[in-house]
């Protein structure tokens, strides 16, 4: 989210406001209070004497929690101000506010405290693409309390809102005239609760008693929970703590009533707060040396939803595992599929990937065996319904108009382009599909031989993933340029353009040896590495553009895995090299990965630019650092043991990880190195490289 706003957010709920704490939402933009995908609060202004107080400062103290310090307007700066108003917002179901207003004059004073509140109830699909409402909107005062509401046919949503002091209620908000007492101070607190369908309105003061003490023990059970990193300097320690509360304030729980406890990531602020499989999976993979339950409840819940019919509008296809699961309005009247919809194509062999890497991880054989039969139903899509034309690789191809053009993680219109910029038509086979299922069926065999008791399908899935390692290796290499295509489109066409995407193929294992090196020039060359990270085009082919979407910028979780692959092909000083540009980058964005930043030459702009829409928090630039940790770290689970093999940034003297949890006693491990370069010596470099963009500026 940009400067000027400020987000709080768990589970369901999130709401953004201005930095007074005021909520004024334009049609198109992502403000408001919003609960499980509609906004339930679209206008929340407050008011003093009919002008906008004035701001000292605001800033989130807890991811679920900000304050807001304004003061009334003077009208000169000869004036001091007589009086504090501090807002106090906690999320959670909802939110809940306190307004705390102080007269630090020896005078008595008399003022009007006027809240706003409108809600227009919009689902998030149609603020983003400024859609206007097809129901009836209504306001409702009862005694004390506001209740904004929503109906279109059977689709009703409302607001609960309510004061815990005494004041005058109409259907445009609440208004209080107070008289206060020199040296006095005056609270209340608003309860501001949405209601899904034909609820019982319960009194909304009563909602939350204990949200503030329930978030915040929470939150320190699940830092305290999670290993112990330090460092020297301590830009990792202070990356991965970040990454910690952010994936802390993206959980959400699936099934409270159930499982109270089982939460999974969310995709990121403010256009994906829902479950998206892709991203729960990626997230899940990489934070696997941290927080392994996060895997366990992406597994299962993703499992549970795996495809079972053929459904083109929302491009379900047995065991096909789903993309995206929404519950607003748009989603309940059909207008849109995401209910869930299953158009990606590589969440499936992700769901297997991520599978067997947490077996690997934790040695809970039980869940595997819970899984099999998800297990087996993806394969067999990977082989049915992911091969659309029989030729052994999975392709995509939307089957209706509402669906998603692109079904791979460059997902959107225009990011699968050739070397002079013309679109690829489909059905499009992208070239780390087929990483992912080979890597799939190499992981399912190891599950298949040990734990589901099944050497036949072990031996098959061996034959199977050697014939696509042959064949890919044959059918996607441009010799004359010295990659792998991006993909085979429509027509069977090598897709020639320079991407990002060669990386993930390291990270799969599907490169053949004599290929690696000429991957790695490519990848760490100066048409792809920025020096923040590798763009997800390079610079040079036509499409390139530094701040497109897929096409030229630089994302964390990319990157993270490209350098996992570097690193698995035995190139671990690259792959130090791209874990060090990030923690570099997350310097300059307030130690928080974004989900995409600028593609532009680290040269040419001395700091990594933002990309304007890009969600912050989002799960997978949270996980990045995590992945980033571990390829550092060398870590990997061998049988009952956990290894290290450290390789560390010329710039990082020392890196510990403390109690690593897994299938062995929680694990210590740490790694130095000697000759890294001093404080001094950074902070030099810096100031040179600062001086040499200043004088090419």
């Amino acid at each position: 989210m940009a400067e000027g706003f400020i987000s709080i957010l768990d589970g369901s709920t999130f709401v953004t406001s201005h930095r007074t704490g005021d909520i004024d939402a334009g049609p198109d933009q992502p403000h408001g209070l919003f609960y499980k995908d509609t906004r339930h609060l679209s206008r929340w202004t407050l008011r003093v004497n009919g002008e906008c107080p004035g701001l000292l400062t605001a800033d989130n103290v807890e991811y679920h929690f900000a304050q807001f310090f304004l003061f009334p307007r003077t009208g000169s700066i000869y004036e001091n101000p007589y009086l504090s108003i501090l807002r106090r917002r906690y999320a959670g179901e909802g939110f809940r506010e306190e307004i705390e207003v102080i007269n630090h004059s020896l005078k008595p004073i008399t003022i009007e405290l006027r809240i706003e509140a409108a809600a227009d109830f919009a689902d998030l699909f149609e603020v983003k693409d400024a859609l206007a409402k097809k129901g009836e909107l209504s306001r409702e005062v009862r005694g004390h309390e506001l209740l904004l509401g929503y109906r279109r046919e059977s689709f009703v949503r409302r607001t609960l809102i309510a004061s815990s002091q005494p004041g005058h209620v109409s259907e445009e908000g609440f208004v209080f005239k107070l008289e206060l007492q020199p040296k006095s101070t005056w609270t209340t607190t608003f309860s501001v609760r949405p209601l899904v369908g034909d609820v019982t309105a319960v009194e909304a003061t009563k909602a939350l008693p204990l949200l503030k003490q329930d978030l915040r023990e929470d939150f320190t059970r699940w830092i305290e929970n999670a290993p112990l990193v330090t460092s020297d300097p301590p830009i990792i320690q202070q990356v991965y703590l970040r990454s910690l509360v952010d994936l802390a304030a993206l959980r959400f729980y699936p099934y409270p009533d159930i499982f109270p406890h089982f939460a999974l990531p969310a995709a990121g602020l403010p256009w994906f707060m829902a479950l998206f499989g892709r991203d729960s999976l990626i997230t899940s993979y990489q934070a696997l040396p941290f927080r392994p339950e996060l895997a366990a409840t992406s597994l299962v819940v993703l499992g549970g939803r795996q495809g079972r019919e053929c459904d083109d509008f929302r491009d379900e296809e047995p065991g096909k595992i789903l993309h995206e699961l929404r519950f607003g309005e748009l989603t309940a009247f059909g207008e849109r599929p995401q209910s869930p919809y299953y158009g990606t194509a590589d969440a499936t062999p992700l769901f297997l990937i991520l599978l067997d890497e947490y077996e690997r991880w934790t040695g809970d054989a039980a869940l595997v065996r819970r899984l099999e039969r998800s297990a087996r139903a993806a394969l067999q899509w990977i082989d049915q319904y992911g091969d659309r034309d029989g030729d052994g690789y999975i392709e995509y191809e939307r089957r209706a108009e509402t669906g998603l053009e692109n079904q791979c993680w460059k997902d959107s219109w225009n990011s699968i382009l050739f070397a002079d910029g013309t679109l690829a038509p489909t059905p499009r086979a992208t070239c780390e599909l087929q990483g992912y299922a080979y890597d799939a069926k190499v992981r399912c065999a190891r599950l298949a031989r040990s734990i589901f008791r099944d050497a036949a399908l072990a031996e098959r899935l061996e034959r199977e993933a050697a014939d696509l390692k042959a064949r890919f290796n044959r059918d996607f290499w441009i010799p004359e340029r010295g990659f792998f295509a991006l993909a085979l489109d429509g027509r069977k066409r090598k897709v020639d353009s320079l991407t990002s995407n060669i990386g993930h193929l390291l990270w799969s294992g599907i490169v053949e040896d004599d290929k690696v090196e000429s991957i790695v020039r490519h990848l760490m060359g100066p048409a792809l590495f920025s020096g923040w990270g590798i763009r997800t085009m390079a610079d040079g082919e036509a499409g390139f553009n530094p701040i497109e979407y897929h096409n030229g910028t630089v994302w964390p979780h990319d990157n993270a895995l490209i350098a996992a692959g570097l690193a698995r092909y035995g190139y671990r000083e690259e792959a130090s090299r791209i874990c060090a540009a990030l923690f570099d980058a997350a310097r300059f964005f307030r130690f928080r990965l974004p989900e995409v930043f600028a593609g532009y030459e680290r040269k040419a702009t001395g700091f990594p630019v933002e990309y304007p829409t890009a969600s912050s928090p989002q799960a997978w630039a949270s996980g990045a650092p995590l992945l980033a940790i571990r390829i550092l770290m060398g870590l990997e689970p061998k049988g009952e043991e956990l290894t290290s093999a450290p390789v560390l940034p010329d710039d990082i003297a020392s890196l510990s990880l403390r109690r690593v949890p897994g299938r062995w006693e929680p694990a210590d491990v740490s790694a130095e190195r000697p000759d890294a370069r001093s404080r001094i010596d950074v902070i030099r470099d810096w100031l040179a490289e600062r001086e040499g963009f200043r004088k090419a500026a």
